[in-house]
C-alpha cells in the first residue's frame, strides 16, 4: 500500500496545524546545471524526462531544497501531461515517467522524514497549453472530456508513485482546472487512492487569470468543487499577489497557498532572470501569513535555496490561522463572481435569452444567430440582470444539446453574467456545464416522479459545482398551499443536502406562483400562499434560497395590469425574503 493511501489526511493534518513552507524552482533550478543534449539523455529541453536518464540530478535538487527545512517538495512534472510530453515523443510513457518522478520525490523526501517533522510530496500537475475555454480555434476547439482525458496517465502516475498531494498549479484558464479536477475523481474512484487536491491558479499584475477570471471568480468557483487547499502561483512576485491574498485570506474556507515567483521577471543578457532577494520575499510572504492567514507559502521561478533558508527563518512553524466556516454565496461567470444574496434584494435573473418565453429568440436560435442572441444577453444586463436564465428548447429542432453548449460557450466568452442553464433533459445540462467555465445554476429539479429527476441531476452539480433551483413540485402535483410548499420542499431538502451534501446556500428554491387571471376559486389565494411559502421555507430550512418567475402571476391579463401586478407581487416577494427573481428587468 502507497503511503498516502495508509495516511490520507497526514498532510492536511499538518496544513491544519500549522503554516507549511514549499520548496522552489525545479525549472531554473534544471538550467543551471546547463545540460546539452545529451545530459537531458537525447531529449534536449524535456525536464520530465530526466527522471528516467538521471534521477540522481532531480534527487539532488529535492534534497538541497529539502535541507533548508521546507515541508513539500514538487514532482518533476509540470510539463507531464500526455500532451506536453507529446511534443518530445513521450506521450506514451505519461504514466511511466509521472510515477517515476513521484517515487523520486518520495525516496527523497522519506530520507528527509523525522517524526517530528514529516516531508511530503506534491505531484505537480501543469497545464497542458490548451485553453479549452477561449475561442481559438487550435486551443480552444477541445472538448471538456478530451481535455480531462488529457490529465488521466499523469494523475494516475503521481498518485501511484506515492504523492502525498497533488497540486493543480499555473492555471490560466479555470475551464481546464475544471478538467484536472475531473481527472483526479476519475482516477481516485479507479484506483481507490484518496490524495488531496491543491488548486493554485496564476494571475497577471492586474489580477486577472489568462482569460479574464478575477479572484473573485476563480474562489467562487474553487469552493464550489472538491478542493481541499486553493491559492495563487507563478507569473508575479509577491507585490502583485498582495490584494488577491489578502482577498482569498479573508473569504475561503479552504487554506490559502501562495507561491510566487523571485519577482517579475527581467532580460538580462538574453536570459529571465528573477531580482527579488530572499530577505525581502520572506518578509513579504511573512507579512501574508500574519495579515491575511495564508497557510502555505513557497517559491516559484527564480526561487532558490537562498530564498527558501530565509522563509524558513521567517515563518518557522507557526500555527495556522481560522478559516471562515462557510463560503460566500457566489456564483460566477468565467470573469467575475456574483452574490447570490443582494443588498436589495433580489438577484434579477433576465428571463429573456430563452426559447419558451422569447419569440425574439426563438426566432433567433431557429436561424442559429448566436450573435443575435448574445445581442439579447447584454440587453438584459444593461437593464440590470445579474444572470441570465438560458434555454434553447423547442420543438421544432432536436439538437437542443448542441445548441445550448454552443450558446453556453458564446455567452461565456462574450457576457459577464453567470448562467442559469435552463433545460429539462440531463444530457442537455451535462453538456452545457462541462463547457461553462463559470459556476451556474440548474434550472430545475423537482419530485413530481419521485426522486428520478434529483437522482439524474445532482451528480452533475456536484461534479461541476452548480447551484440547483428545486420547485416545490411532489408525487402529488404542484404544491398550491405555503403548508404543502413546505412539505414539498423538506422532502428535496433532506435528498440534496443530507444525501448528496449540497450546500443549503446553493439550494434555491422556486414555490411556484400561479396565474390570477383563471378565475377559478382554487387559485384566488394563490399569491398569498406563495408568500407565505417563501417565509416559511427560509425560516424553516436555515441557509436556502428562494427564487421566483414573477410574471406568472399575471399570465393572460393585459399589459399595463401585468406591470402593476408584477410589481406589487414581487415587492411582497422580497419583503418575505425572496432572494432571486426570474424577471424582464
Amino acid at each position: 500500500m502507497s503511503p498516502q493511501a495508509a495516511q490520507p489526511n497526514s498532510y492536511l493534518q499538518t496544513v491544519r496545524e500549522r503554516v507549511v513552507i514549499f520548496d522552489g524552482a525545479m525549472g531554473t533550478s534544471i538550467q543551471r546545471y546547463g545540460l546539452d543534449a545529451a545530459g537531458y539523455g537525447g531529449i534536449e529541453g524535456c525536464n520530465e524526462y530526466l527522471v528516467l536518464h538521471d534521477p540522481r540530478l532531480i534527487e539532488e535538487i529535492h534534497a538541497s531544497f529539502l535541507d533548508t527545512g521546507v515541508d513539500v517538495i514538487e514532482t518533476d512534472t509540470f510539463g507531464g501531461s500526455k500532451l506536453k510530453l507529446e511534443e518530445y515523443g513521450l506521450g506514451e510513457r505519461t504514466y511511466e515517467i509521472n510515477r517515476a518522478a513521484a517515487q523520486v520525490a518520495r525516496r527523497v523526501a522519506d530520507d528527509f522524514s523525522t517524526h517530528g517533522h514529516p516531508r511530503f510530496v506534491a505531484g505537480s500537475i501543469g497545464p497542458t497549453g490548451l485553453l479549452p475555454a477561449s475561442e481559438d480555434p487550435l486551443l480552444g476547439n477541445h472538448r471538456f472530456l478530451d481535455v480531462v482525458d488529457l490529465f488521466i496517465d499523469q494523475v494516475r502516475g503521481l498518485s501511484e508513485g506515492g504523492s502525498d498531494l497533488l497540486l493543480i498549479e499555473t492555471t490560466q484558464d479555470i475551464l481546464e482546472l475544471k478538467a484536472a479536477v475531473h481527472a483526479i475523481l476519475r482516477v481516485r474512484e479507479e484506483t481507490g487512492i484518496v490524495i488531496p487536491i491543491q488548486a493554485q491558479v496564476t494571475l497577471d499584475t492586474a489580477g486577472r487569470m489568462l482569460l479574464g477570471t478575477d479572484i473573485a471568480a476563480a474562489l467562487a468557483i474553487l469552493e464550489s468543487l472538491p478542493v481541499d487547499i486553493v491559492g495563487l502561483n507563478c507569473s508575479t512576485g509577491p507585490e502583485h499577489m498582495r490584494e488577491p491574498a489578502r482577498y482569498l485570506g479573508g473569504h475561503s474556507t479552504r487554506p490559502v497557498a501562495i507561491i510566487p515567483n523571485a519577482g517579475l521577471p527581467i532580460n538580462v543578457d538574453g536570459q529571465a532572470a528573477y531580482p527579488l532577494q530572499p530577505d525581502d520575499m520572506a518578509r513579504d510572504l511573512r507579512e501574508m501569513v500574519e495579515s491575511f492567514g495564508v497557510g502555505l507559502v513557497g517559491g516559484c521561478c527564480g526561487t532558490t535555496p537562498d530564498h527558501l533558508v530565509a522563509l524558513v527563518a521567517a515563518i518557522g512553524h507557526r500555527p495556522a490561522s481560522p478559516r471562515p466556516a462557510r463560503p460566500l454565496p457566489f456564483i460566477a461567470s468565467m470573469v467575475r463572481a456574483v452574490d447570490l444574496r443582494q443588498d436589495p434584494a433580489p438577484l434579477i435573473v433576465g428571463e429573456r435569452v430563452n426559447t419558451l418565453g422569447s419569440r425574439k429568440v426563438k426566432r433567433l436560435a431557429l436561424a442559429d444567430d448566436y450573435d443575435g442572441m448574445v445581442g439579447v444577453a447584454r440587453e438584459q444586463m444593461d437593464v440590470g440582470a445579474h444572470a441570465l436564465d438560458v434555454c434553447v428548447a423547442m420543438t421544432e429542432r432536436t439538437d437542443e444539446r448542441d445548441m445550448l453548449r454552443r450558446l453556453v460557450k458564446t455567452l461565456a466568452l462574450n457576457v459577464e453574467a453567470p448562467l442559469v442553464l435552463d433545460s429539462t433533459e440531463p444530457d442537455v445540462l451535462k453538456d452545457a456545464l462541462e463547457q461553462f467555465p463559470g459556476r451556474a445554476i440548474i434550472n430545475s429539479i423537482n419530485m413530481e416522479n419521485g426522486r428520478k429527476r434529483i437522482d439524474a441531476v445532482m451528480p452533475l452539480a456536484i461534479a461541476h459545482g452548480a447551484a440547483v433551483v428545486a420547485m416545490t413540485i411532489d408525487e402529488d402535483g404542484m404544491a398550491k398551499s405555503a403548508a404543502r410548499k413546505v412539505e414539498a420542499a423538506r422532502k428535496i431538502h433532506d435528498i440534496v443536502v443530507d444525501e448528496y451534501g449540497l450546500s443549503p446556500e446553493a439550494l434555491i428554491f422556486d414555490p411556484l406562483t400561479f396565474p390570477l387571471s383563471t378565475g377559478e376559486e382554487e387559485f384566488s389565494r394563490s399569491a398569498l400562499e406563495t408568500v407565505e411559502g417563501i417565509r416559511r421555507i427560509e425560516a424553516e430550512m436555515p441557509g436556502v434560497m428562494t427564487i421566483l418567475g414573477i410574471s406568472n402571476v399575471s399570465f393572460r391579463l393585459n399589459p399595463v395590469a401585468r406591470k402593476i401586478v408584477n410589481a406589487v407581487f414581487l415587492y411582497h416577494a422580497v419583503e418575505a425574503g425572496l432572494d432571486l427573481a426570474i424577471v424582464h428587468p
